[in-house]
């Protein structure tokens, strides 16, 4: 039986290789800074291993950030077999941010200062992903010899 993360443990990982991400380190850089190696940042972001207080206040002095941060947006406390009360819309701009894509498209969009140039590119990215969303075309089945 494989153990999942707990969904609090998920998403502060997931907000610390955000925040990584942001500000430009590498895990092996991150992990030398904790003194740790690089696969226990991974772990770390991931939420297969837990990080202790101690520790997340070592991550938020060398992310630049309070610690509160890794909580922001977290989900909600569960009821028993109800499952967690996650908004959904907050946890897909997460796992957004935390890919290398993400947070380059964040960085090229919010450079761009010219209002009616942003809702231009907004307006195309929103077409490509209908037209991404459109089903595809019957293929033509094979002839049988």
């Amino acid at each position: 039986m494989t153990k999942t993360p707990n969904p609090i443990d998920r998403h502060v990982g997931a907000r610390v290789r955000m925040r990584r991400l942001m500000v430009g380190l590498s895990q092996s850089k991150l992990a030398d800074a904790l003194d740790v190696t690089f696969q226990q940042v991974q772990k770390y972001e991931k939420g297969a291993n837990r990080i202790g207080a101690s520790r997340l206040q070592q991550l938020a002095r060398v992310l630049e950030v309070p610690p509160s941060f890794f909580f922001e947006g977290a989900p909600a406390s569960a009821s028993p077999g109800l499952g967690f009360n996650e908004d959904p819309s907050n946890a897909y701009v997460v796992d957004f941010l935390s890919t290398a894509e993400g947070l380059q498209l964040n960085r090229a969009f919010s450079a761009i200062k010219d209002p009616k140039l942003r809702k231009t590119v907004l307006d195309l990215v929103e077409r490509i992903a209908s037209a991404n969303e459109a089903p595809a075309a019957p293929q033509p089945a094979d002839e049988v010899r």
